[in-house]
């Protein structure tokens, strides 16, 4: 099953459950943040809830992506309570990419193992525990909250100050806190997790600074289990044609941690644990178009698909004008 978000021509904000080709209005159902915390509330699993709502009109999802009405699949009424946030080297390949990227050579010539090799291999030796067990905690970082969150269709904008806005073609848990600080997983959707890969690769310590940059996820939320084995592609458009695509695998098929251990490090956290936030976690990729020495321009087109996820996520990049920061003292 699958769940988005739909606007209607008056404005209406529509939540759209999906499943095969079959997609319909859900009754009473204002977003899906709504009906989340509704289901995390009444203890029902959010199959049964929709399911217990009904359906109503049928609806022209690929209509509604050509007419740019698609929303992000979850937002909050609040931004400030939408948390975007991910994990690194997870993905087994993933290490080879950072490391191109980070290699360091010793004084007398012999290469050295690299904090990210370091990294890879200590989830590779423990981030899969046996269940019930903690295993090692994974890289992580913030990209921002629900003002850096952008719908599929619209624009992912790079900083003037930027020096590369590329993709990362990730898959994303959604999740909602519940009144006493359970964390809820809806599900999980397609994410392009843009970073500044030019400003990593200067110093790993700026890998905060690089990460500070939009995100957009969806437009579908697939309801249930995250597949063992997911095979997506990943390319960019200019001027409408291919400029570069490569396929993407996820799921834990393809991964050195698990996502409950991923899970775990992220809301073993109080801060994560606030009762009605939203968290938007990205879980990692092993393919990035930098890696193979593209450089994206304005225009640009992400397109990130899978076929378990429905529709593809595209968005063109755009770059912001300069913007002078000025600090007053009050």
């Amino acid at each position: 099953m699958l769940i988005s978000e739909i606007v209607d021509a008056d404005g209406t904000v529509r939540v759209v459950m999906r499943s095969g080709d079959a997609a319909r209005i859900v009754k009473e159902a204002p977003s899906v943040y709504a009906l989340a915390m509704e289901a995390a509330r009444s203890g029902e699993n959010l199959a049964a809830l929709i399911d217990r709502k009904g359906l109503g009109d049928a609806v022209d999802l690929e209509a509604a992506d050509r007419d740019g009405r698609l929303r992000s699949p979850i937002s909050h009424p609040d931004p400030a309570h939408l948390h975007l946030t991910g994990t690194g080297l997870t993905h087994l390949g993933s290490a080879a990419t950072r490391d191109a990227m980070h290699k360091k050579l010793a004084d007398d010539g012999e290469e050295q193992l690299t904090d990210s090799m370091k990294m890879f291999r200590m989830g590779l030796e423990g981030g899969k525990p046996a269940a019930g067990s903690v295993g090692v905690q994974p890289e992580w970082f913030y990209k921002g909250n629900g003002a850096f969150a952008v719908a599929p269709g619209a624009p992912l904008i790079s900083p003037d100050f930027a020096k590369d806005g590329g993709e990362e073609p990730e898959i994303a848990g959604i999740y909602v806190i519940g009144d006493d600080g359970t964390p809820f997983r809806v599900g999980f959707a397609l994410s392009n997790e843009f970073s500044d890969h030019v400003t990593e690769r200067v110093n790993y310590l700026y890998l905060a600074h690089s990460k500070l940059r939009n995100a957009s996820f969806g437009p579908e939320i697939l309801v249930g289990a995250l597949p063992e084995d997911i095979r997506g592609t990943s390319r960019i458009l200019r001027g409408g044609r291919p400029l570069w695509e490569k396929p993407f695998l996820s799921g834990e098929a393809n991964m050195s941690h698990s996502i409950a251990n991923l899970e775990h490090h992220h809301f073993k956290y109080a801060l994560f644990r606030q009762p009605g936030d939203v968290h938007v976690h990205m879980f990692g990729t092993a393919t990035l178009s930098f890696a193979d020495g593209v450089r994206t321009e304005e225009g640009d087109v992400f397109e990130i698909s899978a076929p378990e996820f429905g529709l593809p996520l595209r968005n063109p990049l755009k770059i912001a004008e300069a913007v002078p920061v000025r600090v007053k003292a009050l």
